[in-house]
């Protein structure tokens, strides 16, 4: 299931909260699943579950009005391949590949390559060593903004690259905390969600506090996620346009607190998709276009 977008634009996602028009997605690969400790899932995930999950998931996305691009290249035995958003980012002149801080998926980038090419998106870039970085480390605070969480997934050469594939953009890192160490992910959208150019989901308490100021003097709004809901993926929440977000079942008083502010809420079930891999919607897709 899509929808077609009428514009002639195929490309071009330096937003985070335009509506979504074009995405990528990857369907998972019921023979990855037997990997699951190698990569750090909770629990062995069940195939059949995992697929009916990810359809519904789709299916949303189509109804929200966008064009559902299926990654078809194949990249067996990772599931953790299902996130499409840590690979790759789309600006509004190309994809730049990432070089992942996870060993295990540095193939992802290549193998996304040609998902990205067949659904017209040319390669503006990639990432070589020593930098690292993962989408999920990024998020664009505005057009020219793009703002990089450093941890163990990114590093500050990651950060450096980056400054220098995107001329005129100013990219600003800040730290991330240690929290659980480097065994377990946590990205810069771990605790930050855009909802709108002056609305964000956020997790007050491990934000950098250089970070909270500058939102703050930005006019930022920020919606704060309980703590009780920040372990069940509460701040990781997908924009679907202005104040209108795709988010995970399961934390009743952060969507209570979207909608309270305005925002427009949907939910999918992601028991075995999201919880077992630990992501969230924003992981699961790779917006190619926005607008």
């Amino acid at each position: 299931m899509s929808v077609r977008v009428e514009s002639g634009r195929r490309f071009g996602a330096q937003s985070m909260w335009e509506p979504l028009r074009r995405v990528l997605v990857r369907p998972p690969d019921a023979a990855g699943c037997s990997a699951w400790r190698a990569y750090g899932w909770r629990a062995e995930p069940d195939a059949g579950e995992l697929e009916r999950e990810h359809e519904a998931f789709r299916a949303l996305l189509a109804e929200a009005g966008a064009e559902v691009i299926v990654a078809r290249t194949p990249l067996p035995m990772n599931p953790d391949a299902i996130y499409t958003y840590d690979p790759a980012l789309v600006t509004e002149r190309g994809a730049i590949l990432l070089r992942p801080g996870k060993e295990g998926r540095r193939g992802e980038p290549d193998t996304m390559a040609a998902d990205l090419v067949e659904a017209g998106v040319p390669i503006l870039g990639r990432l070589e060593p020593p930098a690292l970085a993962e989408g999920g480390d990024t998020v664009w605070l505005d057009e020219l903004t793009l703002l990089v969480g450093l941890g163990y997934r990114t590093n500050e050469a990651g950060a450096e690259a980056l400054r220098a594939l995107l001329p005129g953009v100013d990219v600003l890192a800040y730290d991330l905390p240690h929290l659980n160490g480097a065994g377990e992910v946590l990205h810069l959208m771990s605790l930050l969600s855009p909802l709108d150019r002056d609305l964000a989901l956020v997790y007050l308490p491990l934000m950098p506090v250089r970070l909270v100021q500058l939102l703050e003097a930005r006019g930022v709004r920020l919606v704060q996620v309980p703590e009780d809901e920040f372990w069940s993926m509460g701040p990781n929440v997908l924009a679907l346009g202005p104040r209108r977000a795709l988010a995970l079942d399961g934390n009743p008083e952060t969507r209570r607190r979207m909608e309270a502010a305005g925002v427009e809420v949907r939910v999918y079930a992601g028991e075995t998709l999201s919880r077992l891999g630990d992501g969230g919607p924003t992981c699961l897709t790779r917006p190619l276009l926005r607008g």
